[in-house]
């Protein structure tokens, strides 16, 4: 997808410090931790450049919705009447939030974000193998707007650009928090939204973020997140792993299981690698015995 010609970046110094990435990689893939960057200050992530990027994604790369929620909602939060573009333009009044997803899809947007990834590729190999399947997602918020309690399947670092927010994460893989079948559930095609109880709210960690900090997400960490009193821009880098991918496939075979009456454990976080129900799966799958 070809992009509008003002849509075009130069080549930047580098926005993790070396102090950061340090610390990223004592603490990734799975405990959640606030980190520093340098992008605070970008022409693509200006309100105008995100209204114009909105307009260029195509229908199935936006979602916008009022963002006077609860944390927790039951399927998608309802339309707020405005297109996406004014949704942006009109960020401090709007009541509402909006993603810009697969901004990978317009080749300066891209640039950002793969040079971004570029800079903590060595740690996430060190780690989890292949970083694959690189994605950026851009959020704009109203202020005091909330984004209800869901989970994602990749690993993310959420970068806050302009204005505050405070996530509220719950620990990965908790049955507490997040049932096995609401993960089966998600992995075999349903929702993201999950089913909240105030009684989460107290073992909950919350993270203050300002420009200038970020926040790692781990793969399925269930969280919600409450804008502050300006209008906000984030950005996630996100990307998948072989972990992260078995981690998803073992939770469709568990699906099956139980709709055939087996009672399947949860599949092991990290470092757990998942190999004999992923693979199991796949063979499923290619020998068409999934239904999916």
């Amino acid at each position: 997808m070809n992009a509008p010609a003002h849509f075009t970046d130069a080549a930047m110094p580098p926005v993790f410090e070396t102090s950061t990435r340090r610390l990223f990689a004592g603490h990734y893939p799975e405990t959640p931790h606030v980190l520093t960057h340098t992008l605070t200050s970008h022409p693509l992530l200006e309100i105008e450049a995100l209204a114009q990027l909105a307009e260029h994604l195509p229908i199935a790369s936006v979602e916008y919705n009022r963002g006077d929620l609860p944390i927790g909602v039951d399927g998608k939060p309802g339309s707020n009447g405005m297109t996406i573009a004014e949704t942006i333009r009109r960020v401090a009044e709007a009541e509402s939030w909006a993603v810009l997803k697969n901004i990978e899809q317009v080749p300066a947007y891209e640039a950002l974000l793969h040079g971004l990834l570029e800079e903590i590729r060595p740690e996430i190999e060190a780690a989890t193998g292949a970083m694959l399947t690189p994605q950026g997602f851009i959020f704009v918020s109203s202020p005091h707007s909330v984004t209800p309690f869901h989970f994602d399947p990749e690993h993310n670092i959420l970068l806050q650009i302009r204005g505050t927010k405070v996530m509220t994460q719950f620990p990965a893989g908790d049955t507490r928090f997040v049932p096995d079948q609401a993960h089966e559930t998600y992995h075999s095609g349903g929702p993201r939204e999950l089913r909240w109880d105030d009684a989460f709210l107290p073992h909950g960690r919350e993270f203050p973020l300002s420009p200038g900090e970020a926040l790692f997400v781990p793969v399925m960490a269930p969280h919600f997140v409450k804008n502050g009193p300006a209008p906000s821009v984030s950005l996630s880098i996100t990307w998948r792993s072989e972990w992260s991918y078995r981690e998803s496939d073992a939770r469709v075979l568990n699906a099956i299981l139980r709709e055939r009456g087996f009672s399947p454990t949860a599949p092991g976080r990290w470092p757990d690698q998942n190999y004999a129900r992923a693979y199991a799966f796949r063979i499923m799958r290619k020998l068409g015995l999934t239904g999916t």
